[in-house]
Parts: structure tokens; sequence; C-alpha cells
């Protein structure tokens, strides 16, 4: 199962020899795929993409807000102009 589609995997052994390579591409790209023998094994990832993640979470545990997320979602939310 392919949750994330990024450029390419790095080897482990490409990880160990070259870590600040990985690290930069992460904070380039958000997360950069680990692979062992032809299989994602794990993630490095960047700092702002970890922070986006964490902060949807949280928003995610607000009932409320999911619940006007889900009537958004099936077009029950109207929105008025405020200006």
């Amino acid at each position: 199962m392919h949750i994330f589609h990024m450029k390419s995997t790095v080897l482990i052994s490409e990880l160990a020899a070259n870590p600040s390579r990985v690290i930069a591409r992460a904070e380039a790209d958000g997360l950069v795929p680990i692979a062992r023998a032809g299989r994602t094994v794990a993630f490095v990832i960047g700092c702002e993409k970890l922070a986006a993640l964490l902060e949807t979470l949280e928003l995610q545990k607000d009932t409320e807000l999911m619940k006007l997320v889900r009537a958004d979602r099936a077009g029950e939310v109207e929105f008025k102009d405020v200006a």
C-alpha cells in the first residue's frame, strides 16, 4: 500500500553514508521514504511537515469542528458574505 507519493526512496545505506543530504531533502520535500530490500520501512520527516501533521491531528480531536467539516463536504453548509 502506497500512502505517500514521493520522488524516490533512499536506501538505508545511503542514509548512513550521507545523513545531511537526506535531512536536507526532508526539509525541502517534507518527507523522505527510507527503503530496505526494496520496501519502504521508515520516513525522515521535515519539521514543517511534522508540525502540519500534528496540527491536523489536534484539529481532528475537535468534534464540533469535524461535524462542520463533514457537513461542508456533504454540501450542507451555507456561507454568507460578511462584507
